[in-house]
């Protein structure tokens, strides 16, 4: 399989998204749960959305509004027991989210995320060693399954409370939610939610030092900041959140640099520029083209569109990120590129429900990328054929496997 033109995508998705966007400031797209659904394609726009109280996440909340997430959920195969899953953080909003986001935010400060780095690097150290044993001889490696995915599910997974023999299930979820098996997630699921109960039951009978922990804590000693099912769901959105996406982002990153010799070669030449190419990373080969769905609570007016109260709004990330109206040369990896303030994208989304876990998504993407091009200078893709500096697809599309070798 050739890197660089993925099957499931026989066109860039830069391309195709960006001509929706430069058709129109909203877009309609087949309806989610059988309602009106609008993407909305342009940077400032996007980033209006996310801050506006008229677009909620809950679509209880809105007469007319579709069970948006709640049919994603059908589509995925989730069992109706379980339905309770897809009511978390991102589907809440106001002082109810704010309840629920205040009893975790404390684990993700940058305080906290920068305390973890060195076991972050160890993680990383240790991964690399198997990719180099693997790879030794010349022997071609697979980074998906050997790096890109191993790391934030053991970050992650360390960080909530998951054990190492229990994490194999949370993988397998993880690639149904993009790869949907219905046959199979009934199973997966229920062995995940399961796990979940098990491990609060563990956790109220030997305490330790881990996020899980602190969130039994909160419901045990004041059930009215979180109840049990809030807590089995707050646990579930936590880890699936918190490995896939990094995972995609670190496989695709590598793809999009080993394709662009140019800007490894700056980035070998000044090491200092890893903190601002993670943010073009994400703005370039973001792991989510879309947010989720918000919902109009009144008849609201964007550009020439009227969008009705009840409508599903999909805020289009990824046409925003490679918005002309906002960056120059937006269709172009830059790793010397100043985003400005913040971040200067919207890949981790904007706003009251801006990623919970973007300062660690951006340190393990830092560590490991920067750790993966110093140990292995030779790195190149191992697919006969493929001209490696023909640059690949940029955008979100997911690599199932990235086969390498580094010796």
């Amino acid at each position: 399989m050739d890197p660089t033109t993925p099957p499931e995508t026989p066109e860039c998705p830069v391309t195709e998204f960006g001509r929706l966007r430069e058709q129109a400031r909203t877009v309609e797209l087949p309806g989610i749960g059988g309602g009106r659904t609008v993407m909305v394609t342009r940077h400032d726009d996007v980033r209006a959305v996310l801050t506006d109280a008229r677009f909620r996440c809950d679509p209880d909340a809105i007469e007319g509004a579709s069970q948006t997430v709640a049919s994603l959920f059908e589509i995925l195969g989730f069992p109706d027991d379980l339905a309770h899953l897809g009511r978390g953080l991102l589907t809440r909003d106001g002082a109810d989210h704010s309840r629920l986001r205040r009893l975790v935010s404390r684990a993700f400060t940058v305080r906290r995320v920068d305390a973890l780095r060195p076991r972050v690097e160890t993680i990383t150290e240790g991964l690399l060693d198997d990719v180099a044993a693997a790879g030794a001889d010349g022997r071609p490696v697979d980074l998906v399954s050997r790096f890109a995915y191993p790391l934030p599910v053991a970050v992650i997974c360390e960080l909530v409370g998951v054990p190492a023999d229990r994490r194999a299930r949370w993988q397998e979820l993880g690639a149904l939610l993009f790869t949907p098996d219905t046959g199979r997630m009934p199973e997966v699921a229920r062995a995940v939610a399961g796990q979940i109960t098990e491990l609060i039951e563990a956790r109220r009978a030997v305490p330790a030092d881990d996020l899980l922990t602190d969130l039994v804590r909160a419901h045990d000693d004041d059930g009215d900041r979180l109840t049990e099912r809030e807590l089995v769901t707050m646990v579930f959105d936590l880890v699936t959140a918190g490995f896939e996406t990094t995972a995609h982002l670190l496989s695709k990153a590598t793809l999009a640099l080993l394709t662009r010799p140019e800007q490894l070669a700056a980035l070998r030449a000044d090491p200092g520029l890893w903190p601002r190419a993670v943010h073009e990373l994400v703005r370039t080969c973001g792991p989510i083209p879309t947010g989720l769905p918000r919902h109009a609570a009144t008849d609201v007016e964007i550009g020439d569109t009227t969008i009705p109260q009840g409508a599903a709004v999909l805020p289009g990330l990824l046409p925003a990120n490679f918005d002309p109206r906002t960056y120059d040369a937006p269709d172009e990896l830059d790793v010397r590129r100043d985003t400005g303030r913040g971040d200067g994208h919207l890949g981790f989304g904007h706003g009251a429900h801006y990623c919970l876990g973007a300062a660690l998504a951006r340190q393990e993407t830092e560590v490991a990328l920067r750790a993966l091009f110093t140990r292995f200078e030779d790195l190149r893709l191992d697919h006969a054929g493929t001209d490696a500096t023909q640059p690949s697809h940029l955008g979100f599309h997911r690599l199932p496997e990235l086969f390498v070798r580094v010796s």
